[in-house]
């Protein structure tokens, strides 16, 4: 979907409607969700803290996020989805992979499934979305990108590796900015010199995800569109109004964060073996510490005390103040993760 959150809200709210806004955090202290496409050439985007945005643009508008509505207008999306197939993948509320190669209809070409669903979103559900046709995820992914908002891009298996040539290093899965300057030193910058780097080189530099770009490279990825997505971990989070730096302040924020992670454990009937700690500081950088067990994180007499040690390796200080804190439970046995379907949470406080 194209800026879903905002396109919603501009779809229900007229006087939205062709002006700078965003979702998200509404105080100082926030964060962004999403910003409609009029804000974004203002270069304000989604994970952006709200002062900066209205910095960039003071006449922005931030409306808080209404997941409960977001949530709706995605099930009717999948209904539509359904029309197709049923072999769907949600990445989030408002993406999803879907494996139309025997579909309902019995139509032949995967872009006019992909056009007639965009008609029917923009018929019943007034917005628009952005289409990716390819053979493989990876492919797929990229080209929904491509063209938007309301784009439709293909790419045919005989003009992959073309195509791929051409993609900067940052536009593939699993390059993050690390990654990336990593990539740059070793003289890759882009789908072409990425192929020209050996497989034995890339796992050298890469482990694992070696492979994966090897491949990448190549137009090669076999995972398949999988309709029972199950959540491999539950957490949550809390970003404060001031930024904290003594260590009784951090451990009362720890306590109440690990207790809402208690709670959401416990309505989810969830259990994992790694705990992780997440620290957001007040430049914005972050950094994780994890911790994994014999024994699956369910209760506070386990958690606090993991959690603790966790946030002795932080260092954190008065010019190193912690902005926010965050708490994940992971490493469901696969007993475990059958019980937990995927279910998308957006905190729009933080």
């Amino acid at each position: 979907m194209d800026a879903f959150y905002a396109s919603v809200e501009q779809r229900d709210t007229p006087q939205l409607r062709g002006i700078p806004m965003a979702v998200g955090g509404v105080s100082d202290r926030g964060v962004l969700a999403t910003a409609s496409y009029e804000a974004r050439k203002y270069g304000i985007h989604s994970a952006m803290s709200t002062k900066k945005a209205l910095e960039l643009c003071p006449q922005l508008v931030v409306v808080p996020g209404d997941h409960a509505k977001y949530k709706r207008v995605s099930m009717q999306i999948h209904d539509i989805f359904h029309e197709y197939t049923d072999i769907i993948e949600p990445i989030s509320l408002d993406e999803a992979f879907l494996d139309v190669t025997e579909n309902k209809p019995n139509i032949e070409l995967a872009i006019d499934i992909a056009i007639e669903i965009k008609n029917k979103i923009k018929e019943r559900l007034n917005l628009t979305a952005s289409a990716g046709v390819s053979y493989n995820k990876f492919l797929a992914k990229i080209a929904s990108d491509y063209n938007k908002p309301d784009g439709l891009y293909v790419v045919h298996p005989d003009r992959a590796l073309s195509f791929i040539s051409k993609l900067r290093i940052e536009q593939f899965w699993g390059v993050g900015p690390v990654t990336a300057q990593k990539m740059h030193k070793l003289g890759i910058f882009n789908g072409s010199t990425l192929r020209e780097h050996s497989l034995w080189g890339l796992t050298h530099e890469f482990g694992k995800m070696g492979i994966i770009f090897y491949n990448f490279a190549r137009g090669i990825d076999d995972r398949p569109v999988e309709a029972n997505s199950i959540r491999k971990s539950i957490g949550c989070e809390t970003t404060f109004e001031s930024d904290i730096y003594k260590k009784s302040a951090v451990i009362i924020e720890l306590y109440h964060v690990t207790q809402e992670l208690i709670r959401r454990l416990k309505k989810n009937d969830f259990q994992g073996y790694t705990l992780t700690l997440k620290v957001k500081f007040h430049d914005f950088k972050q950094i994780t510490r994890s911790y994994t067990d014999t024994h699956a994180f369910t209760n506070m007499d386990h958690i606090l005390p993991a959690a603790k040690k966790l946030l002795n390796d932080v260092p954190f200080s008065e010019e190193q103040s912690i902005r926010l804190l965050g708490l994940s439970v992971g490493n469901a046995h696969d007993e475990n993760e059958k019980k937990v379907w995927r279910q998308m949470e957006i905190d729009f406080k933080n």
